[in-house]
């Protein structure tokens, strides 16, 4: 899978279209990432020691990597390019180091 933990990627699909974000987790057994601020949904968990009337919290859900982008240190988003430098693997988007 082309994005890692702790990338920023852009949305160009789905109702959050455009937005741009931090990758939270990254899902690769079933090509999924969760990204910050994005496909927002409520969750009601049941009353606890921290709720003790329950709560409605605002997680984000993942979505599909085919629906994101890489994008790279000067706002450019792209398709991830790896190329061997010394003997290691490394990505590039639109020609500018990513790692």
């Amino acid at each position: 899978m082309f994005v890692k933990t702790g990338d920023t990627v852009k949305v160009i699909a789905g109702k959050d279209r455009g937005t741009t974000g931090k990758v939270l987790k990254a899902l690769p057994k079933v090509n999924k990432v969760v990204v910050e601020g994005v496909a927002i949904m409520k969750k009601h968990q049941k009353p606890n020691n921290e709720n003790p009337n329950g709560a409605i919290l605002e997680i984000e859900a993942p979505i599909h990597v085919s629906n994101v982008q890489v994008v790279n240190k000067d706002g450019q988003s792209g398709r991830v390019k790896y190329q061997i430098e010394d003997n290691k693997k490394v990505r590039y988007v639109k020609g500018v180091k990513l790692d």
